[in-house]
């Protein structure tokens, strides 16, 4: 009987190998995919203002107490938020409790609310900041990645959303923001998911 033949193993982004039993899912069909859903996009710019300081696996694994906890990220709800729902949320053990956050996501839905009464939607505005392909690298490897922790694209939309009164909007958080939402494919090359991601670009619509 001839040896079995090996089966190649599946290539993926560096990070993933940090804790594959938890990131393989969310890489494989979330991370990089276009997003254009206002809520979505409020929800991730919000869990990333929660990561700062820590690592992006300790709030995927909180992510579905934070839904609780901020009303599935409706915007115009969290915008209504007061006093004694910032007390409930600093008692959930179920998400990360820090007050400067928990206030900052509750300032942030009611900037979100002024910024898509002003441009129409959220998704309208962020994607706004989607950087030319000339100004991407023309090679993403492991190592370019690692170098950066920012952009131009993502310096431009903190400043603009600090302007606008948002809070927890660092360079860094944005470009994270960024990376996960579509505006950039930070698949490195290699990855069996990067021509997906490539192609879910090419057939999505800019909302304008």
């Amino acid at each position: 009987m001839p040896p079995p033949v090996p089966v190649p193993a599946v290539r993926r982004c560096f990070w993933v190998d940090s804790a594959p039993g938890h990131y393989v899912d969310y890489h494989d069909h979330e991370w990089g995919f276009p997003v254009a859903d206002d809520r979505r996009l409020f929800e991730k710019l919000c869990l990333e203002g929660f990561q700062s300081g820590l690592s992006w696996l300790t709030i995927l694994n909180k992510r579905e107490a934070f839904r609780a906890a901020f009303s599935d990220f409706d915007f115009e709800r969290v915008a209504r938020f007061g006093e004694r729902d910032v007390a409930r949320l600093l008692a959930d053990a179920g998400i990360v409790r820090h007050r400067g956050k928990i206030e900052a996501t509750v300032q942030n839905a009611r900037c979100t609310c002024d910024l898509v009464a002003r441009e129409g939607s959220l998704a309208t505005y962020v994607w706004r900041f989607e950087p030319k392909a000339s100004d991407r690298p023309r090679r993403l490897t492991a190592a370019v990645l690692r170098a950066m922790a920012t952009t131009p694209a993502s310096e431009a939309l903190s400043k603009d959303l600090k302007r606008r009164g948002f809070r927890f909007v660092g360079p860094t958080t944005c470009y994270a923001f960024m990376q996960a939402m579509g505006l950039v494919n930070d698949h490195v090359e290699g990855c069996v998911v990067r021509d997906r991601v490539a192609a879910a670009r090419r057939a999505f619509r800019t909302p304008a």
